[in-house]
């Protein structure tokens, strides 16, 4: 027997606002709100890429790392350089398994101090970051599971500044770096990050405030022409950005090298889990890469569909969708290394082979700076 579902701090929201619901991670979240309310995932998109999107991802996981060490040990775990960042920046990284390379998870790791760190896995993922964390920790460094500690909500969009500064929140903040405000009198950390490739700032408040926390930036955004938004055009912009979603492009089966995010390897770091085999990975170069795909003929790709090159095939889809901003199937996908941006394969779409162009993600400009 399955566990019930879990709950995000504002699921009452959700249920009262007639959000479509549905399991991501163990945890019930709204995928969309109403089209006769004016939501929907294009209405949703067209929000976040024009004015301004608020969604709930408190479903994503928390956790911390702290003591004497920390920076040492945490920094021999994970692929970047918690070196090159100071207090106050946060860091996008990977764990990776140190037998096969794969992939456990992708996380943010916000640094307090050497000695405090904050993590921000995916949902499904949390349990096993912080329990291979656990058992590899030194005396005097302490990992926590903070899961449900604090809410997450993304706001993201052209006007998100705006947004902030109607609530009296004037922060400068650089990309990729974080402070503690107030909203609505309550404390919550506020970060200059996101999913979305637009301009945008995560906000974690303690659990117990995140409903006060959430109703004010509910009526700013709203007074900002902007819309709530569900995780169904959380999709669909990540997809158009090329930004990895793991069980997709990251994996245990799919390495950083595979995935075309070497980018968040330190490769010259001493130490970091699955250093020996994704170096000689990288030397000898994997036989797939990750690519991007646009269809030129109708259709819809999903995950899991088999690319073909005359009628060889050389590849499947770890996503794909629908490009509001295109207007355009779009997808994500594992390819033969040989098999270079603009040339042309084909999908298997139940059945029928569309034709689609290889590109080199992302599909529309990230405006995230």
């Amino acid at each position: 027997m399955s566990a019930p579902l879990k709950h995000s701090p504002i699921h009452d929201f959700h249920k009262n606002a007639g959000a479509k619901l549905a399991d991501f991670g163990g945890w019930e979240m709204p995928i969309e709100y109403p089209q006769d309310r004016g939501g929907g995932v294009l209405n949703e998109h067209a929000a976040v890429r024009e004015k301004v999107g608020l969604f709930d991802v408190s479903h994503l996981g928390k956790a911390e790392v702290k003591g004497s060490g920390a920076l040492q040990f945490l920094n021999g775990c994970i692929t970047s350089d918690l070196e090159k960042i100071t207090d106050g920046q946060a860091q996008y990284n990977l764990l990776c398994d140190d037998l096969t390379g794969g992939v456990i998870d992708d996380l943010i790791v916000y640094r307090r101090s050497t000695e405090d760190f904050f993590l921000v896995p995916n949902a499904a993922n949390t349990t096993e970051v912080v329990e291979r964390l656990k058992k590899a920790a030194p005396e005097g460094v302490v990992v926590n599971n903070l899961h449900e500690k604090y809410g997450v909500f993304a706001l993201q969009g052209p006007l998100a500044e705006r947004v902030l500064g109607d609530l009296e929140i004037n922060i400068n903040l650089e990309f990729m770096s974080f402070t503690e405000g107030e909203i609505a009198g309550k404390k919550s950390i506020i970060c200059r990050t996101g999913y979305t490739g637009e301009l945008g700032f995560e906000i974690l408040p303690k659990w117990e405030d995140a409903r006060l926390v959430w109703d004010a930036l509910v009526s700013a955004v709203l007074n900002a022409g902007g819309l709530v938004a569900g995780l169904g055009a959380r999709d669909t912009l990540r997809t158009e950005m090329g930004y990895p979603l793991h069980g997709h492009e990251l994996s245990l089966a799919i390495s950083p090298v595979q995935a075309s995010a070497s980018w968040a390897v330190a490769w010259r770091k001493e130490k970091f889990w699955g250093r020996d085999i994704l170096v000689k990975e990288r030397e000898e170069g994997s036989a797939k890469i990750l690519r991007g795909l646009i269809l030129l003929d109708r259709g819809i790709p999903r995950a899991r569909m088999e690319i073909f090159r005359d009628d060889v095939e050389v590849g499947i889809t770890t996503s794909g969708t629908f490009s509001p901003t295109l207007k355009q199937g779009i997808a994500l996908a594992l390819i033969t290394r040989e098999i270079q941006p603009e040339e042309e394969v084909s999908v298997d779409i139940r059945g029928k082979k569309v034709r689609a162009k290889v590109v080199k993600p992302p599909f529309v400009p990230a405006r995230v700076r």
